[in-house]
């Protein structure tokens, strides 16, 4: 009985200071006026443009994707059943 009464005060507790820290955390976000972090955001975005881009991000594929053909049996079984073509969402 007794370490559970001690388990539930130690969760508490830790509710408790968790939310202490939240509290503190906003309170210095909520410090910023809003021209500050308009600037902070813009000079990350120039910060960024001015990198070279990461050949990992680089997309390696052609730029022009030909559209998907249709599966030979998507078409017999258009076929088969008379509907149209199935639809892709």
């Amino acid at each position: 009985m007794r370490l559970s009464k001690l388990l539930g005060v130690a969760g508490i507790v830790g509710v408790a200071a968790t939310g202490a820290v939240l509290v503190r955390h906003e309170r210095h976000r909520r410090s910023y006026s809003a021209e500050e972090v308009r600037a902070r955001l813009q000079g990350r975005v120039a910060e960024v443009a001015t990198q070279d881009a990461d050949p990992d991000l680089v997309p390696d594929w052609p730029a022009e994707v030909q559209r998907p053909q249709r599966h030979p049996m998507e078409a017999l079984l258009s076929t088969v059943m008379r509907i149209g073509p199935l639809r892709r969402f």
